[in-house]
């Protein structure tokens, strides 16, 4: 016979040996120790069954309290998701779910994805889409704490392990406002995730201990390999190069493979791309920031013109890219473009859920637009700087006064505007001994670093804007007299003429052509409208104003119209309906008179028809 107790090791199990367990007794025989291992089992059994049915009936009742609203919303979403139904889900998730959360969550959070799953079949892929809107909204409207940090990383990641690691395409679609929310809601925890984790001070042991053995948790290493492996498996760097190259939509469809002819990889990997923009721009590489946008198009009719918060955030980004490079003639034709374009749109947008976070993200660059225009004077439009102006009209006067008070101001700007830069390495929470080192000597932070790196551009040419304004009340003038007139008194003629070559220097720089190219690529412009020669102490001034040129915008808009035209006169005609033959009753004529009476006039019949009433 067997020996049961190869099986089973009653000291070893934690769970039988706290049951409660019949009187103990000394087997006679194998038999008896077999029978009580059954019942000890069966008892376990019996124990484990009611914690469950117990568990059971408090999660109905708990799903009990939540509204019937929102039930009856989930299971329609969960409905519509099953189905693809783009409309629908389109509806229920930018209204319906900004609703609700309004109504009954807007100072605690929604119900967990374990309580409401027996309303949707406990479809593991609709509770890990409802676990992302979750905690999304613990973000936007509560304070996370490290457990739901940790949690919404791990839910992110099971839900591109299942879309990325599937046999095939998965058979979902979802609209492209809630994918690029998605991407961005991805690198948004991403970034408060590393601010949080970067200050060690504050911390409860807990905390310490978890930030210590899970080091791979939001790190800059998993959150890049997502978002490549999107753009890989997508194609959407070959599908965007295939486009610009004219090629046939089946020849794209062709190159994009099997995931990336599906509208949610694609659109998945083009946000990707803007989401890459992002990153490299956090983690301080504005070069690779714009290598990424290499194949993406920034014109007025593109993709991503479609959604104006991913329009808003990859002008900014962009633009903080150009200023961390000097290009500060770049930077303010990109500002002014999304800016422009936010103006005309903000009507339409008000009532929007994302508007107050697009406003606020474009009085970002209204600063850094006071910042490049004193850096980099030049034309620029003039309804963008007027706004300017009534936003920062303090702040500009100083920064053209230069000075020191101006460095204060550069800084608070700065500050305000700038992208809140990201530390690639955290402390060295599983090292005690390195954390206290670490505590009693900290590095500089990433925005700081990136603050000094700014405040010695600006430094290169302080002065300057003085210089400039004098020399542009002169076409010529002698350098000590110059001296004289500078805002330092013991400014001398050798220093009067070290500060025109820095203007000079100052004024040229690397900026975008006119011609077509990529974001890095560029060319030797001046920037300034000014210029000047030196002849011995003597300064000869050269003013070189341009004009607008309105040839260009007069011929765009007279073809568009010509395309118009010709589009409306090669549609065909609306085909006009017969109108329907009156019935005739028993004993009319044929032109529709009874027998007996006259015909009525010819224009009665164009008078409304009379309500006959039929008496009982």
């Amino acid at each position: 016979m067997a020996d049961p107790t190869a099986f089973y090791e009653p000291e070893d199990d934690e769970l039988l040996s706290s049951l409660a367990v019949p009187a103990q007794y000394q087997p006679q025989n194998d038999g008896d120790e077999y029978k009580r291992l059954q019942e000890l089992e069966q008892h376990a059994y019996a124990q484990q069954q009611l914690m469950a049915a117990e568990q059971e009936q408090e999660q109905l009742q708990a799903l009990e309290m939540v509204p019937e609203d929102v039930k009856r919303f989930l299971v329609l979403f969960h409905q519509a998701i099953l189905e693809n139904d783009l409309p629908t889900i389109t509806n229920m998730y930018e209204s319906g779910w900004n609703k609700l959360s309004q109504a009954h969550y807007a100072q605690n959070e929604w119900p967990e994805a374990e309580l409401i799953s027996p309303l949707v079949g406990n479809d593991q892929v609709f509770l890990t889409l409802y676990r992302e809107l979750y905690f999304r909204h613990v973000y936007a409207k509560l304070q996370p704490t490290i457990d739901d940090r940790f949690q919404s990383y791990e839910n992110i990641c099971e839900l591109f392990n299942y879309l990325l690691n599937s046999e095939g395409p998965v058979p979902l679609d979802l609209p492209i406002q809630w994918l690029w929310d998605m991407l961005d809601e991805f690198v948004y925890q991403f970034s408060s995730f590393a601010q949080w984790r970067a200050s060690p001070k504050n911390k409860a042991d807990d905390e310490l201990e978890m930030l210590a053995e899970a080091q791979h948790i939001w790190s800059s290493y998993s959150v890049l390999n997502v978002l490549y492996s999107l753009v890989q498996k997508s194609q959407i760097n070959e599908q965007l190069k295939a486009e610009k190259e004219g090629k046939t939509p089946e020849e794209v469809a062709e190159i994009a493979g099997e995931y990336g002819s599906k509208p949610l990889y694609r659109n998945l990997g083009y946000f990707s791309l803007i989401c890459l923009l992002r990153v490299h721009v956090l983690l301080g590489d504005p070069t690779l920031a714009l290598q990424t946008m290499e194949n993406v198009d920034l014109s007025g009719g593109a993709f991503l013109t479609r959604i104006t918060a991913c329009h808003v955030t990859t002008y900014y980004h962009v633009g903080c890219s150009y200023m961390a490079l000097g290009r500060w003639p770049d930077a303010i034709k990109t500002f002014i473009s999304v800016l422009i374009f936010f103006i005309r749109m903000k009507q339409y947008h008000t009532r929007s859920y994302q508007y107050g976070s697009i406003t606020k993200q474009c009085e970002r660059m209204y600063a850094l637009l006071a910042i490049c225009t004193t850096l980099s004077p030049g034309p620029s439009d003039e309804s963008i700087m007027s706004i300017v102006k009534e936003h920062y009209g303090d702040q500009l006067a100083i920064l053209q006064r230069g000075g020191d008070e101006a460095i204060e101001t550069f800084k608070d700007l700065y500050l305000s505007a700038a992208p809140r830069y990201l530390n690639v390495n955290p402390p060295p929470y599983e090292d005690s001994a390195a954390l206290e080192s670490y505590l009693a000597n900290p590095p500089i932070d990433a925005i700081n670093r990136h603050l000094d790196l700014f405040l010695s551009d600006v430094a290169a040419v302080k002065g300057v804007s003085n210089i400039r304004n004098l020399l542009k009340l002169y076409t010529s003038i002698d350098a000590s007299k110059l001296a004289a007139f500078s805002a330092t008194e013991e400014d001398g003629e050798e220093e009067i003429l070290q500060q025109l070559m820095v203007l000079k220097a100052a004024s040229r720089t690397y900026a975008k052509g006119s011609g077509e190219g990529t974001l890095l690529d560029g060319e030797r412009i001046v920037t300034n409208n000014l210029d000047f020669t030196i002849d011995g102490s003597m300064v000869h001034v050269e003013e070189t104003t341009s004009h607008r040129r309105f040839a260009g915008f007069f011929i765009r808009n007279a073809e568009h119209a010509q395309r118009v035209y010709n589009t409306i006169r090669s549609a065909p005609l609306p085909v006009q309906r017969k109108p329907a033959a009156p019935v005739q009753t028993q004993g009319a004529q044929p032109n529709g008179t009874a027998p007996g009476q006259t015909s009525a006039p010819a224009k009665a019949a164009w008078k409304p028809k009379r309500q006959v009433q039929i008496a009982a």
